[in-house]
């Protein structure tokens, strides 16, 4: 047994197999590493996406402040805007009553002005008759002013 075990095709076969399984070790941990390099590469990238990620939530937390103060703004303008529109609604109620009133003063000023223009005509036609008594004479005589 001694001598088959030290023999020189033994020796060889054996040396052979083992650069065999070797080669096979080696090939399989030279596609193990290049997983490896892939999965390093992927972790790489996902990092860089990781960090933009971040970023544009930072750039979004910055925009949901700011658009919150001008939703504040807003909203105080928007009470501002209440408030101006309950007195606006309450001075047209108050106009209102002020266009009623102005339209019954324009009703009684126009009766108004009906008996003006009556007591102008009357008064026309006594300034008439009493032009008419200074500018004749004879009516002094003759049943005195006409009027």
């Amino acid at each position: 047994m001694y001598r088959r075990a030290t023999s020189g095709g033994f020796i060889v076969i054996t040396t052979f197999l083992i650069v065999v399984v070797m080669a096979l070790f080696t090939w399989v941990m030279w596609g193990m590493s290049r997983q490896v390099n892939t999965m390093t590469d992927v972790m790489l990238e996902v990092n860089d996406s990781f960090k933009a990620m971040v970023g544009n939530m930072d750039a979004m937390a910055a925009d949901v402040h700011a658009m919150n103060g001008n939703i504040v703004t807003m909203t105080g303008a928007m009470g501002v805007m209440t408030d101006q529109l309950s007195s606006m609604d309450t001075t047209m109620a108050d106009m209102a009553g002020d266009i009623g009133s102005l339209d019954e003063a324009v009703g009684a000023m126009a009766g108004s002005v009906h008996a003006m223009n009556a007591n102008v005509g009357r008064m026309t036609m006594d300034v008439g008759r009493a032009s008419y008594a200074f500018s004749n004479p004879m009516s002094y005589m003759f049943g005195g002013f006409p009027f």
